[in-house]
């Protein structure tokens, strides 16, 4: 994608920064070894240095890239057996272990997909370690179980990733995950049967399957392969292919590439009515292209939305009429439709205009339009007729999440589900032609949740800027500064963080422990100005808006630095990692899983890492280096420093978010640590980026990092409890 705000001319700020980084790089060396009485296992270093605009910087672990040496193997070999034997947790690890398993234990049913004449969902009956997808003949029964895949692997890590029905409902094309990978393998199931095809699909990653209307084969995207990458190559673009049914894979032709740009991966769509093919053209999470061509004709491929300036997503046709949900000159978010004989932007026709809220995803189901909009981060559902026109706000009985509305035209009922932070999930009917919402399925939780609440406040962070945040807690919580605090974020890509319910936090609720969500910039909770504001240059705002969270918490008399916890994975892991880094007295501990913590390489894993400079910006570029150079956790640890009680978790199949991330920041806090706080290292086995990881793996790392996190959030206050008595 072209990076959004690039600017090659060195501003002010950028002189500054670099003269903070030439700064940081000439002082004296220091003796690093740490004084906390904790002997980390040995990591050697390197004299590895590169320059960077003219900057020398120093990566004395680079050597724990090399994930399949001998060397990194026994370094983290060392790292867990260190951790279970430092940890000291066992017993109150085992308390949340039983716990949650007692919590997990509850019947889970997914929202219905109707494709033909039947009616497809997912249930898992407790603790199955994966969910089984059934299918049905009508919506009330229970039907068969069509795949299951915890009959795939012994020890529940070969995982169902991803299901595609084709149109009438006779197949599932289906992907498969082993050990947490985000490679797939393909197969296909004949729904009638419940058999598989011999047919096998393979070197694909983030690919839909979209299906021709007859049902005799489908499109799909996949990497090129080699003589060094026989299982594919993840560092160049995918391109669209076609696959019949009952061919080999190595007979797929090639439909569609694009040789213009390296950085452009198309993915298929299929219409429909079957009449068009759509390639839905990504680079980067700010703007996408799409480019469309009829099938079975001569005809050209129409570029729509090519000059990169929107994100861009199709919802539906009706013959030359297609319609899109659209942010192009509107940053919330609006419905537009497109002839696609007149496809110029002066001929698009305004369906659904922008609101203030922030337009998060649309369904044509019935003839109707169903608008899901976030209002300060909560669902709320418009409904139009075929022709745009507002008819309805659709009631819902609570606050939460709405997810669901599926169908196509012709179909006159949908479903849909809303869930909150203390509502597990009711499954809802909605008939379109007589407009009756009725309840289908109510789930039934393994524990009592009335005495939890919700509540949202909304906070400044350090410019100004007005924050939301979620608070859930035990009714009659007393605001004395002893609260054990657990505040969780994300802040990227687009991505809103909204009510959701989770077994897991309820656990950390039930011990008498807050949760606390704030909705950052860079997420989408407002839009692409919110996303924007928290990326590339602007990517600071989004860890002053986390710490202005920890700093409200504090005010507020709810927590106190030695009972706050940190948590995030991912882009989260980064989160944390720079918050630590950057105020590391605010926090009692903290929990990066799966972090994104070296900014100056991340782009080096694939193709896939190098879009992610949407948000990020690149360190080739001379003013996003001294931005990322200012945050990247893994080179801003200062020796000598207390930092929190860190346990870092990740996992050996992460291909990701590498998990190098995790230990080269494992290496440098060690090194620098301070004070007698632990910084702890997990890597788990069979693991990846967190998707399809099962129920007993789940169980045991959220007992594990519950338990980390009461410890030092508990300790300290048992401590300055100490502390008080002692000066009285």
């Amino acid at each position: 994608m072209n990076i959004i705000g690039r600017n090659l001319l060195i501003s002010g700020l950028f002189f500054f920064a670099l003269f903070m980084i030439v700064s940081c790089a000439q002082r004296p060396a220091q003796d690093t070894t740490p004084p906390t009485g904790l002997e980390y296992p040995y990591t050697p270093e390197s004299d590895q240095n590169d320059k960077y605009h003219g900057v020398d910087v120093a990566d004395p672990y680079r050597w724990l890239e090399n994930l399949n040496s001998t060397e990194v193997q026994q370094w983290v070999a060392s790292q867990n057996a260190f951790t279970r034997n430092t940890l000291n947790i066992r017993n109150q690890s085992d308390t949340f272990k039983q716990r949650l398993t007692d919590l997990w234990n509850y019947e889970r049913i997914g929202t219905p997909f109707r494709h033909g004449d039947r009616y497809f969902y997912y249930r898992n009956d407790g603790l199955q370690n994966q969910s089984v997808l059934y299918v049905t003949d009508h919506p009330g029964n229970v039907g068969k179980a069509l795949i299951d895949p915890n009959g795939f692997s012994n020890d529940g890590t070969v995982a169902l990733a991803d299901a595609y029905v084709s149109p009438q409902g006779n197949y599932v094309a289906y992907g498969v995950s082993d050990g947490g990978s985000d490679w797939r393998s393909f197969r296909i199931r004949n729904v009638q049967t419940g058999r598989d095809l011999a047919d096998e699909i393979r070197f694909t990653k983030f690919t839909n399957i979209a299906w021709l209307a007859d049902e005799t084969g489908f499109y799909y995207s996949r990497y090129p392969t080699g003589a060094n990458t026989p299982n594919g190559d993840d560092q160049q673009p995918v391109a669209i292919y076609f696959h019949r049914l009952g061919t080999a894979q190595q007979n797929d032709p090639l439909i569609y590439s694009i040789a213009d740009n390296s950085n452009h991966n198309p993915y298929p769509r299929v219409t429909r009515d079957g009449r068009f093919l759509v390639a839905v053209i990504t680079d980067g999470f700010f703007a996408n292209a799409i480019h469309i061509k009829e099938l079975g004709t001569d005809s050209r491929w129409v570029r729509l939305f090519d000059d990169w300036q929107s994100q861009n997503e199709l919802i539906d046709t009706d013959g030359n009429l297609f319609f899109f949900k659209t942010n192009n000159g509107a940053e919330t978010g609006r419905v537009i439709a497109v002839d696609i004989r007149r496809p110029a932007a002066e001929h698009w026709q305004e369906l659904i205009a922008a609101q203030t809220e922030t337009l998060t995803n649309v369904s044509y189901v019935g003839g109707k339009f169903f608008a899901h909009y976030l209002r300060n981060a909560q669902s709320v559902v418009h409904v139009h007729d075929a022709f745009g026109r507002f008819e309805k706000q659709l009631e819902l009985p609570d606050i939460g999440t709405v997810s669901g509305f599926t169908g196509n035209a012709n179909h006159l009922e949908t479903f849909f589900s809303l869930t909150g932070f203390t509502n597990p999930g009711t499954v809802y009917r909605y008939d379109i032609r007589n407009d009756i919402t009725e309840v289908h399925r109510r789930t039934q939780f393994a524990a009592d949740l009335s005495d939890f609440t919700t509540e949202q406040v909304f906070y400044e962070s350090k410019d100004g800027t007005r924050i939301p945040m979620f608070l859930v807690y035990q009714k009659g919580l007393q605001r004395n500064g002893k609260n054990s605090v657990l505040l969780y974020g994300y802040g990227g890509f687009d991505i809103s963080l909204t009510p959701s319910f989770s077994a897991a936090r309820i656990a950390w609720i039930e011990q008498g422990g807050v949760l606390a969500i704030p909705n950052l910039r860079g997420g989408g909770e407002y839009g692409a100005a919110w996303h924007r504001a928290g990326t590339q240059l602007q990517k600071q705002n989004t860890f002053d808006d986390f710490i202005a969270a920890a700093e409200w918490l504090i005010n507020a008399n709810i927590t106190a630095p030695e009972h706050l916890a940190i948590q995030g994975g991912s882009n989260g892991g980064l989160l944390v990692g720079a918050a630590m880094t950057q105020r590391p007295e605010l926090f009692a501990a903290a929990l990066p899983a799966v972090g994104v913590l070296d900014m100056l390489r991340y782009h080096v894993s694939s193709a896939n890492a190098r879009a992610w400079s949407s948000d990020y910006g690149l360190s080739e570029d001379p003013e996003h280096f001294a931005n990322l150079y200012a945050y990247s956790p893994v080179h801003n640890t200062q020796a000598g420093t207390c930092y929190p009680a860190t346990l870092i978790t990740t996992g050996d199949h992460d291909d990701r978010v590498m998990p190098w991330h995790s230990y080269k920041f494992t290496a440098v806090l060690q090194r620098d640590q301070g004070c007698e706080k632990p910084i702890l290292l997990k890597v788990e086995t069979r693991a990846g980026h967190g998707a399809g990881t099962p129920i007993w793996m789940r169980i045991e790392q959220i007992a594990e990092q519950w338990a980390f996190a009461f410890l030092y959030t508990q300790k300290n206050a048992q401590e300055q409890t100490n502390r008080t008595t002692e000066s009285e």
